[in-house]
């Protein structure tokens, strides 16, 4: 497991003490830089002794990190050696963060929540770097577009010109990638805490990627947030992640369901441009939604019902699970589930069993993740 340590070992990540040579797990040789070395444009990291990555132009950044396009080569891996590159994402912590220990800290709890992720919906974890005293995420490379921008380059809602929307087809295709991308990730007891478009990814060929796991909760951590701001986003955040109370599934189901009301109507209930972040925390705790139906005309009554139990103040009252959200948006809806929900709800419930040792692996777990996989290679129409 990965821990907020200036030293862990390049091979298994164990934390290990600063006077260590070799990683006390694996045996591998300690390396320690004299001075920290800038990781930009046209530097090559090392992947332990398997392959390098050649950092390319930033893609973007954040509070915490840059991240860049990358180029991953093999050293020695039989016929790959020597192949060209191909596109990798590398998320660089900030240097000017390397020298603290919470931001590190953070930084390799999104790699260890990576690392245990292994979905077609979730952006796919290669390496953690450790570049003298910089840190560095190598991941998968998802050439696409966030949902929050194809969400305001979509259709104008008719009763606010103002904003585009989704229609209702291709938001449910979209969102149903996103619940079973959930449900693994609590499956495993992951709670993510920052569920947004911005952090959803969408392929040309329609299929999701989850990404941003900077702020996400570990089985391991504590339940509760101390001090300071809470992390997450106002427009998404649960009532008890406002309030700082303990978290579980719900928290990041009410955040999707945000996703999805935004989807619908090109918007949240709750942000405005006349309110900054913590009005809109505060309405959060205290203000109803307004049902959806009321924002775009022809959607059905049930939908409403749906959304007001998924946004419910008390969590008690939301649906527990992702498939169970799922379920009753797609009968709410009444469009056909099509070839994704139904494989990713199977998808879903197999996932429970990750935290459950069987003894025999059933043949058929394997024919049915290739299904899923197959199902979300289908084109669609944008």
């Amino acid at each position: 497991m990965l821990r907020p340590n200036d030293l862990h070992c390049p091979s298994c990540h164990t934390a290990v003490n600063e006077s260590a040579r070799f990683c006390p797990q694996c045996g591998t040789p300690l390396v320690r830089p004299a001075a920290p070395t800038r990781i930009a444009r046209g530097s090559v990291l090392g992947i332990e002794d398997w392959g390098d990555v050649r950092v390319d132009e930033p893609l973007g950044e954040g509070g915490m990190g840059v991240v860049h396009r990358g180029w991953l080569s093999y050293r020695d891996a039989g016929r790959l050696a020597g192949t060209p590159g191909h596109p990798v994402a590398i998320k660089v912590l900030r240097p000017e963060l390397s020298g603290r220990e919470r931001a590190r800290y953070m930084f390799l709890r999104e790699a260890t929540a990576l690392e245990r992720l292994a979905h077609p919906n979730i952006v796919r974890f290669v390496a953690l770097v450790q570049n003298g005293a910089e840190l560095a995420i190598v991941m998968e490379y998802v050439d696409g577009h966030p949902l929050s921008r194809l969400i305001r380059r979509g259709p104008k809602n008719p009763l606010n010109p103002s904003r585009g929307h989704l229609e209702v087809e291709l938001a449910w295709r979209y969102f149903s990638q996103l619940l079973g991308a959930l449900a693994a990730v609590h499956a495993l007891g992951i709670l993510h805490r920052d569920v947004k478009p911005a952090n959803v990814l969408i392929r040309p060929d329609g299929v999701v990627k989850l990404t941003d796991f900077g702020i996400a909760r570990l089985p391991e951590s504590g339940g509760r947030n101390t001090g300071g701001m809470i992390p997450g986003t106002g427009a998404y955040m649960a009532p008890e992640q406002v309030r700082g109370d303990a978290l579980d599934a719900r928290a990041d189901l009410y955040a999707a369901a945000m996703v999805f009301y935004e989807m619908l109507c090109g918007a949240t209930p709750f942000d405005t441009p006349d309110r900054d972040e913590m009005a809109v925390r505060t309405a959060q705790i205290e203000d109803a939604p307004p049902p959806v139906s009321t924002t775009l005309p022809g959607l059905p009554p049930a939908l409403d019902v749906v959304l007001a139990r998924a946004l419910a103040k008390d969590p008690r009252h939301r649906f527990p699970t992702a498939v169970e959200l799922g379920d009753a948006l797609c009968e709410a809806l009444g469009v056909a589930p099509g070839p994704i929900w139904p494989l990713a709800r199977e998808f879903a419930n197999m996932a429970r069993t990750l935290s459950t040792p069987v003894p025999i692996v059933d043949p058929s777990m394997i024919q049915k993740a290739e299904r899923l996989r197959t199902a979300m290679m289908t084109p669609i129409d944008r």
